[in-house]
């Protein structure tokens, strides 16, 4: 499997990098000079490539998954825009699948026939690291997406991370904190101002330089193209586009909670246009399809107490600063409704930590249960091993969020869940520290992978 010698240096650069300035440049496919910001992913992908036959890299538009895969790749096939190979398809499929491995196959799902012809090519090769998928859409007939097991393996690539995009120090380990281990840190130095304009500006790749002005444009035409164009675009249905713009308008207002699809109709409807909740649960399949959409799933300890646990998961956008976007609003506005921006602080983190999960094979859950005890993220690894974290806007709040921690783990059965390996408190700005009740206090401009 060819794969380049710079690689193993952008994962270096990633454990290392503190400025958005530490940036790697690598020559394009097509004759230019590409910035390219190196990803935690990148990784997961070589680690991928070296286990499986191909790899599907999934993953939002313009989240930057075909120049992750283009890191890697040897040859390429674009067919978004090839319409040679599109017709090539039509005739024999094989055909775009010749070229030096590892070959990206880019956008994959516009042609899902090409599923089942690169899962034969697998098993004829014998070989592994032969295809990068990179695809923004799941497609209409999933049923070719269940052949692939053993051949072809998933990685999820999402917007990039604080600490990806130079805003973040990562002197905070989640993988520490997931092995019980703590470091204190060092105010990073991250404003409340920075903090709103990663929210306005999002993770996007394209997006990072943008003036302020600029990055919201260009978040509302993204908004814009999936209201009227993407969302046909998954399964061929045409939806009124108002009306799908209503729904993400509502989203956006109830961003990191757990509003049901009824609430949201009767939201996004309003007095003379009532919408039904089927119809909004449609637009929410596709949204998740498009992955527009993230579901933070409720987690299911064992309890010592009779307390029930509601299921329901949160919903966030697949970048918060959709959300914005959607509300029309801007930093100076954001900065007099310290409301929502807690919410969007709130999905900015669970963002984070699934980046940072997904690096040690975890999850990120939240907990409620019906006396209204909530906590905002569980990070559990597949052996079990799990961390517990308050997210707070203030450094004010950190006390009660503390004893919120506490009480949680006191409602647990750790005889059968294990115990805690950190509860901690992320917060905007300020020093990384444990208190004496053991709960830590977290930076968000001190946190990574």
């Amino acid at each position: 499997m060819h794969l380049p010698g710079c690689l193993h240096d952008i994962i270096r650069v990633i454990s290392v990098t503190h400025s958005r300035s530490q940036l790697l440049q690598f020559p394009g496919q097509r004759g230019e000079t590409a910035v390219y910001h190196p990803r935690i992913a990148d990784l997961e992908l070589e680690e991928r490539l070296q286990a499986t036959g191909a790899v599907v890299v999934e993953g939002p538009r313009a989240c930057g998954k075909t120049e992750l895969a283009r890191q890697i790749a040897a040859s390429e096939v674009l067919l978004d825009v090839d319409e040679d190979a599109r017709r090539a398809i039509a005739v024999d499929p094989t055909l775009v699948l010749e070229g030096d491995s590892p070959r990206l196959i880019d956008e994959w799902q516009i042609e899902p026939v090409i599923w089942n012809h690169i899962r034969r090519a697998v098993d004829q090769r014998q070989n592994v690291g032969q295809f990068i998928l990179t695809g923004s859409a799941v497609p209409a007939d999933d049923i070719t997406r269940h052949t692939g097991a053993g051949r072809i393996s998933r990685l999820r690539l999402q917007t990039m991370s604080l600490k990806e995009s130079g805003y973040s120090s990562g002197e905070v380990s989640l993988r520490d904190l997931i092995e019980g281990r703590f470091s204190a840190s060092i105010d990073p130095g991250l404003s409340i101002h920075a903090i709103v304009e990663c929210l306005c500006n999002g993770g996007w790749p394209g997006y990072l330089d943008l003036p302020h002005q600029a990055a919201l444009n260009a978040q509302r035409d993204y908004l814009e193209e999936i209201q009227r164009v993407d969302i046909v675009r998954v399964d061929g249905v045409r939806r009124d586009p108002n009306n799908v713009a209503r729904v993400i308008r509502s989203l956006a207002r109830n961003l990191a909670t757990t509003v049901t699809a009824r609430t949201l109709a009767a939201d996004a409807g309003g007095a003379d246009e009532p919408l039904d909740d089927d119809t909004v649960r449609d637009y929410l399949s596709a949204l998740r399809r498009l992955m527009i959409l993230e579901e933070q799933s409720a987690w299911s300890p064992h309890l010592r107490s009779r307390s029930i646990l509601r299921k329901s998961p949160k919903r966030h956008f697949t970048d918060p600063s959709l959300a914005v976007a959607a509300l029309g609003t801007n930093s100076e506005r954001l900065l007099k409704d310290f409301k929502l921006l807690g919410s969007l602080f709130e999905s900015l983190v669970f963002r984070d930590l699934s980046v940072y999960a997904r690096a040690i094979d975890g999850t990120v859950f939240h907990y409620r249960d019906n006396t209204n005890l909530e906590v905002d993220a569980i990070v559990e690894i597949r052996d079990g091993s799990w961390c517990a974290f308050e997210v707070k806007l203030g450094v004010g709040q950190v006390d009660e969020a503390a004893s919120t921690l506490l009480k949680f783990r006191d409602r647990i059965d750790l005889s059968k869940c294990g115990e805690p390996r950190t509860l901690g408190v992320i917060v905007s700005t300020g020093y990384g520290y444990k208190r004496s009740d053991g709960v830590a206090v977290i930076p968000i401009g001190a946190l990574g992978p």
